[in-house]
């Protein structure tokens, strides 16, 4: 599977137009309450400074910033995706609080040990060296601070699995593709993209890999996402 990052650039700039409303919709925004749920576990002070990387849209973003009122840097290398980011922080009046970047997520420029939290919302996938991205992740993350992934995982109790498997393979790239038509064949990446990806202890072990430790993983509404934790 290609996930050069030419080819996941351009792929998120075709849907950006439409990336809002296929999560929801395709989701039956249950996206939502996950990302409410990465916020309560790690309910950061106000004065924390936090990261989001890969923030599309910055859903994650606006979300810490709704419910703990702190400042965040969001950084995202697809420049399309970032402008509907800006748009709906000034329609939310978060533009002041929440500072959008463009950033490569394998070679982040900010110094060390700057940020409290550093957080990613289903694109550790996307990015084309996973280790790579834990490490930078890792990088500017302050001692004691905390990275958090929620990125999609595969059921693994019956009928979920089942039911998960054929709406992911079939419904899923199909719908996506009507209504965000794209060159990158987008959605039928996405499911082939979380097959690929590593999962629980897979994935802690290459957290801990990257310097971070006390790492765990929570489970999310079946096994369908699942949050990871680890502390520098």
């Amino acid at each position: 599977m290609d996930r050069s990052a030419p080819r996941i650039q351009k792929m998120f700039a075709e849907i950006a137009p439409r990336y809002d409303f296929l999560n929801h919709f395709l989701s039956c925004g249950i996206d939502r309450r996950w990302r409410r749920r990465v916020v309560k576990t790690l309910a950061p002070a106000r004065e924390a400074k936090i990261l989001d990387i890969c923030t599309g849209t910055g859903d994650l973003a606006l979300e810490f910033h709704k419910r703990c009122g702190v400042q965040v840097t969001a950084a995202d290398f697809c420049e399309e995706m970032l402008e509907i980011a800006r748009q709906k922080a000034a329609k939310r009046g978060m533009a002041e609080s929440v500072t959008f970047r463009h950033e490569d997520a394998m070679h982040l420029s900010f110094p060390n040990e700057c940020f409290q939290y550093v957080t990613v919302a289903f694109g550790l996938r996307n990015i084309e060296n996973t280790q790579q991205g834990l490490a930078e992740m890792a990088r500017v993350c302050a001692p004691g601070g905390k990275v958090a992934v929620l990125e999609f995982s595969t059921p693994t109790v019956f009928p979920v699995r089942q039911f998960y498997q054929f709406y992911f393979r079939h419904i899923l790239p199909r719908v996506g593709q009507l209504v965000a038509r794209n060159r990158q064949d987008a959605y039928h990446y996405l499911p082939a993209s979380v097959g690929e990806f590593p999962q629980g202890t897979a994935l802690t072990r290459m957290m801990e890999e990257a310097g971070l430790r006390e790492t765990f993983y929570r489970p999310m509404t079946f096994g369908i996402a699942t949050l990871y934790v680890g502390t520098k």
